[in-house]
This record gives structure tokens, C-alpha cells and sequence, in this order.
């Protein structure tokens, strides 16, 4: 194992170090490992909160700050981060309109915030939840009861984070959050396994010819494996399931090809457009695109697809301005 690390059990202790000297503009609470906002929104206003293990950045605290959350609770390596954690993080962000929390479909992530949720109404602070589960390879996986939370997740904190932001109350951006889940579908592939630090080897044996369909995020095994392929027919493996899952023609839709931590931008970009050709083919209108890692499996290699169904009202709160350490665009 080559990492640039001191001690496989101070990992997430030093990366937030860094992401606190990284920027400044954010607050990092290293008792309960919780990244906030620097300044608070204003009173009245409702606040993000998400989180669960670590080893999937810039999610989910690179996208903390203006335009999506308001904190992040940071587990360590793929483990769900305590009720306690999650508490001290929704405390901290209520500004008296209630918290919204946004968890991805995994038991340990689920059971922990819910238990948070309990505890923060017994302390007067009104939550709402909102559980992705978005991932169409597979039904149930190793963590999971019904389908995994993936990408789509990324896109809940922006458009629900831009709703917030905009004065919305609870009810609607939960609403809002629900339906983004509702509209959305994902599905991912491997190329290589990923090394948790603390493991110090590769999480699944996958042979240098074969390729692993459906993966999930903490390499939890997905459909089946096949030989090395062309990018051309592995963007078939990718946009296929998706389509068979929703009909997302008929409108126009928010596209986010992912790259999973170990893939270089020239393949995404080259991925990225095989699957352009395949939705158009498809009669997929695609609206807005974005290309990257934004949900991350450590160093693992492969990508991800995640299209969403949109409207005026989701186009404009995606293009509304967002200000984090993984995600910018507009003032």
C-alpha cells in the first residue's frame, strides 16, 4: 500500500487538519468531526446537514458553504459517523426553520440519523429527512436494505442547498429533496478495487482483464463481471440500466458523469462523451452536464452515471450560485 499518510488510524484526524488549512472560510469542529460554514446563514433559514463515512471526497465536505449544506459529519472510512456526531452537527446549524438531513441508503447512515433526528426533537430542533437511493445495479447489497445512495446525492445537496438558501421552508425543501431523489437513477463501474488505509490491500480481487458492473461505493459487488472492454460498449453498461429504470425523455435532464477517485479527467471526458451520444440516441435531452469526481470511492478506478429528470424550477435552483470547496459557479 502507497498512500501519503502517517498512520492508517489517523487519517481522518489529518485530513480534516487539511481541510481546515485548506479553507479558511470553513470550521471544523475536530471533537465531533464536523465541517461547517465559517459564517452562518441568517436566523430563520433552513439549514443542510449530511454526511457517513469518509474515503468518498469531496462528498460531503467539499460541499459545505454558500448554496448547498451547512455542515458535514465526517465517519471514519466508510463508516457511518455517530448519532452524537450527527447531533452536534444539527445543533450547530439550526437557525430556528428546522434541519433537513440527507442520507444516502446504507443501515449503519440510516439507523445513526435517525436516532440523531430523535434526539434533536427531544431538544426542540425540528428535522426532516430525506433517504437517497438511487443506485438501479442492484436491489439489496452488502450495507443496504433496498437500493444504495449514490450520486444522486450530490445533486439533492445542490438543488435542495439552493432552495434553502433562497428562504424555502422545510416542508418545501424536503418536498423538493424527495422528488430529486424520486427523479433520479444511477449506476456505476469498476476497474480496480479501492485500499481502505486501515486494511492496507484491495477490498475485492478483480483480475486486471475483468471489469466489475454495477459496483457500489464502498466496493460492495454489483451485478457481474465482464472482460476488459472498449470505452464505447462500457458506456452501454452504464446508460442502459439507467434508461431501462425511467423514462427520462420527454423533458430536459441534469447529467453527472462521476469518476470514482482513481480515474484521470482525459477517460471521463472521453466516457462522457459515449454517453452524451448514447442519451441523445436515447432521446435524452440533456440540459446540464457536469463531469468529475464528486462521489469518490478512495482510489478506486471507474466511473459512475447519474441523469435526473428536471424542470424550469430544478434548472434554475442548479444554476443558482454555489460557493463550496467542490463545487462553484455563479457570483
Amino acid at each position: 500500500m502507497k498512500k501519503f499518510i502517517n498512520a492508517p488510524e489517523a487519517v481522518l484526524a489529518d485530513s480534516l487538519r487539511g481541510v481546515q488549512a485548506a479553507h479558511p472560510e470553513l470550521v471544523v469542529d475536530f471533537e465531533h468531526r464536523v465541517i461547517l460554514r465559517g459564517t452562518p446563514k441568517a436566523q430563520g433559514t433552513v439549514a443542510l446537514v449530511s454526511g457517513g463515512g469518509s474515503g468518498h471526497e469531496p462528498l460531503h465536505g467539499g460541499f459545505v458553504g454558500e448554496g448547498m449544506l451547512d455542515a458535514a459529519v465526517a465517519g471514519e472510512v466508510f463508516t457511518s459517523p455517530t448519532p452524537d456526531q450527527i447531533l452536534a452537527a444539527t445543533k450547530a446549524v439550526d437557525r430556528g426553520a428546522g434541519v433537513l438531513h440527507i442520507v444516502k441508503n446504507y443501515t449503519g447512515d440510516v439507523l445513526n440519523f435517525e436516532m440523531a433526528a430523535e434526539l434533536a426533537a427531544a431538544d426542540g430542533v425540528e428535522v426532516a429527512t430525506v433517504v437517497t437511493n438511487d443506485d438501479v445495479a442492484v436491489q439489496d447489497s452488502t450495507w443496504t436494505a433496498g437500493r444504495r445512495g449514490v450520486g444522486v446525492t450530490v445533486l439533492v445537496e445542490k438543488i435542495a442547498g439552493a432552495a434553502a438558501e433562497a428562504g424555502a421552508d422545510l416542508a418545501t425543501v424536503a418536498a423538493l429533496a424527495e422528488r430529486i431523489n424520486a427523479n433520479g437513477r444511477s449506476f456505476g463501474i469498476a476497474l480496480t478495487s479501492c485500499t481502505v488505509p486501515a486494511v492496507g490491500h484491495p477490498t475485492f480481487d478483480l483480475p486486471d482483464d475483468e471489469i466489475e458492473i454495477g459496483v457500489g461505493i464502498h466496493g460492495e459487488p454489483g451485478r457481474h463481471r465482464i472482460p476488459i472492454a472498449p470505452a464505447a460498449e462500457l458506456a452501454k453498461h452504464l446508460v442502459e440500466p439507467v434508461l431501462a429504470d425511467l423514462d427520462f425523455t420527454g423533458g430536459p435532464t441534469i447529467v453527472m458523469l462521476n469518476g470514482l477517485g482513481g480515474t484521470p479527467l482525459i477517460e471521463l471526458y472521453l466516457l462522457y462523451g459515449e454517453v452524451a451520444a448514447l442519451l441523445e440516441q436515447a432521446g435524452v435531452t440533456v440540459a446540464r452536464s457536469l463531469v468529475g469526481n464528486y462521489i469518490t470511492s478512495l482510489d478506486m478506478a471507474g466511473a459512475s452515471v447519474t441523469v435526473l429528470k428536471a424542470d424550469d424550477e430544478v434548472l434554475k435552483l442548479w444554476d443558482a450560485p454555489v460557493n463550496t470547496p467542490g463545487l462553484r459557479w455563479g457570483r
